[in-house]
C-alpha cells in the first residue's frame, strides 16, 4: 500500500509540473510558465506596461518580448520557427495573408492608430510646420525624412499610402512620387528604428504613428483624416491607393489597398504554452486592463471588433470579437 501511495504522489508531482509548465493556474490569480511575445515596434510602450500589469497579478510568469516590423515578426514564425506564443500585429491582415491557416487559426482586431509627420524642436523648420505645407517642408533640400521599409512593415506601407493620398488631397500631381524618391537611405526596417536617428538629429522628419510619437514626447503634425488612414469611415476613400510590396513567397509581390489601420493578435498554432496565451490575450483585450493601458499611449482601441475567424477563437475569447456583419 505504501508503494502505490508513493507512485501516485510522484505522479502527482509531475502531473503538476506539467500543469504550470504549460501555463495552468498553480494558484488563485498565480500562473507559471514563459511567454513569448513577437509584436509590431509601435506596440513597444504599451506592451512592457501590460506585461508588466499581467506580471504584477501572476508573478509566476516569465514574458519574453521581441520588437519587429509586423511583417518581419510575422516571416520569423512562418519562414525561421521561431518560437511564439502570442503575436500582435500593427495590420491584421498580417496576420490573415502571413499566418492563416497555417501557422494561425484566428485574428481578433483591436485596436487603431493613425499616421503623423513626427519632429522635434531641433527639426528644421519645426516652427513652421503645419497640416497645409508639411509636404512642402519634406521636400526643402537642407531637411532629411525617414521611414520605414514596407515590405517589412506596415507603417512603411502606410507612409506611401498617405503620400499618395496628399497628392489626391492637395491636388498636387507627382507629389508622391517627389517626396517617396527622396532620402531613400534613410529607410529602415520598422518604424521605431528611426527614433534614434532623430534623437541625434540625423534626421528632422519621421512618417511615424501618433501614439508612438506621444509615447516619446515628440512633436508631430495631425494630418487630415482624408490622408492619415485614421477613419473607417473614409475607407472608399483610402481605397483609391495602393502600394505594391513583396508576398509571401520569394519572387512574389501583391498591392495593399489603403484602409482605415487595424492592429490584430493571433496565437500561433505552435505556441508552446497556449493556456497561459489565451489568459494573456484576455488581459490584453479586457476594458479596464489591457485596453486602458493602449488608450493611455494614445491608441484607440475598437474591442469587440468583427473577426472573419470568430468561429474558430478560443470560447475564452470569443466576448472580446463578433461575427462578421454583425
Amino acid at each position: 500500500m505504501k508503494r502505490i501511495i508513493i507512485v501516485f504522489g510522484v505522479l502527482g508531482i509531475l502531473f503538476s509540473g506539467c500543469r504550470q509548465h504549460a501555463g495552468e493556474k498553480s494558484g488563485e490569480g498565480n500562473l507559471k510558465g514563459t511567454l513569448r511575445i513577437i509584436h509590431a515596434g509601435s506596440l513597444t510602450v504599451p506592451v512592457k506596461e501590460i506585461a508588466d500589469a499581467f506580471r504584477q497579478e501572476n508573478p509566476g510568469v516569465r514574458i519574453l518580448t521581441e520588437a519587429w516590423g509586423s511583417k518581419a515578426g510575422a516571416r520569423r514564425i512562418s519562414e525561421l520557427n521561431q518560437p511564439c506564443d502570442v503575436y500582435m500585429s500593427a495590420d491584421y491582415k498580417v496576420i490573415d495573408r502571413f499566418l492563416i491557416p497555417e501557422h494561425a487559426s484566428w485574428n481578433i482586431p483591436f485596436a487603431g492608430n493613425e499616421m503623423a509627420i513626427v519632429y522635434h524642436e531641433k527639426s528644421r523648420y519645426a516652427g513652421e510646420i503645419d497640416h497645409l505645407n508639411w509636404h512642402e517642408i519634406l521636400m526643402r533640400e537642407d531637411v532629411i525624412y525617414g521611414r520605414s521599409d514596407p515590405n517589412s512593415d506596415p507603417c512603411g506601407v502606410r507612409a506611401v499610402l498617405t503620400c499618395k493620398l496628399a497628392e489626391r488631397f492637395y491636388e498636387i500631381p507627382g507629389l508622391a512620387e517627389n517626396i517617396l524618391s527622396q532620402h531613400v537611405n534613410f529607410i529602415r526596417p520598422k518604424e521605431t528604428d528611426l527614433l534614434a536617428l532623430l534623437e541625434k538629429n540625423a534626421i528632422d522628419y519621421i512618417f511615424l504613428y501618433r501614439s508612438v510619437a506621444e509615447q516619446h514626447g515628440l512633436k508631430y503634425v495631425i494630418l487630415p483624416d482624408e490622408i492619415n488612414l485614421k477613419n473607417p469611415d473614409l475607407n472608399a476613400c483610402y481605397a483609391e491607393v495602393d502600394v505594391e510590396v513583396l508576398g509571401t513567397k520569394p519572387g512574389e509581390t501583391y498591392r495593399e489597398i489603403g484602409e482605415a489601420m487595424v492592429y490584430g493578435v493571433t496565437i500561433p498554432n505552435t505556441a508552446d504554452n497556449k493556456s497561459l496565451a489565451i489568459v494573456f490575450v484576455e488581459f490584453l483585450l479586457t476594458e479596464e486592463k489591457g485596453l486602458s493601458i493602449m488608450r493611455k499611449n494614445g491608441q484607440n482601441t475598437i474591442v469587440p471588433a468583427s473577426s472573419d475567424t470568430y468561429e474558430l477563437l478560443p470560447e475564452e475569447l470569443k466576448q472580446f470579437a463578433k461575427r462578421t456583419g454583425k
